[in-house]
């Protein structure tokens, strides 16, 4: 889809810089994560079960972790790799919680989020 700014009430296409690396997409995702999605980041490569997430975030409205995964070209695992972190956020709740106590220094509890 093309993007367009407006110059004097005449568009103008913006042209794409695609990026170079996914960790460049990642960085300015977390530093703008609040602005764009409303999500409190809770940490950046996140390490757990020999599998590394992107970014973990937490929606204060629901309650409930947002697993990111960064993709800078198509890829047709990713649905793959989404059920893999869904299963693997299911059965490790407790780590979950753990990261955001001692990264945020807030305090939830298992019983108070969702998901």
């Amino acid at each position: 889809m093309a993007l367009y700014k407006n110059t004097s009430y005449q568009l103008e296409a913006i042209k794409e810089k695609p990026f170079k690396l996914e960790r460049e997409i990642q960085r300015l995702f977390e530093n703008n994560l609040t602005a764009i999605m409303g999500l409190t980041l809770v940490k950046s490569e996140f390490m757990i079960k020999n599998k590394r997430i992107d970014s973990l975030g937490f929606d204060p409205q629901s309650k409930s972790f947002i697993i990111i995964e960064y993709k800078r070209d198509k890829n047709s695992s990713v649905v793959d790799q989404g059920f893999t972190y869904l299963n693997l956020m299911l059965q490790n709740k407790a780590d979950f919680v753990l990261e955001y106590n001692e990264g945020l220094k807030k305090n939830i509890k298992r019983s108070e989020k969702k998901s």
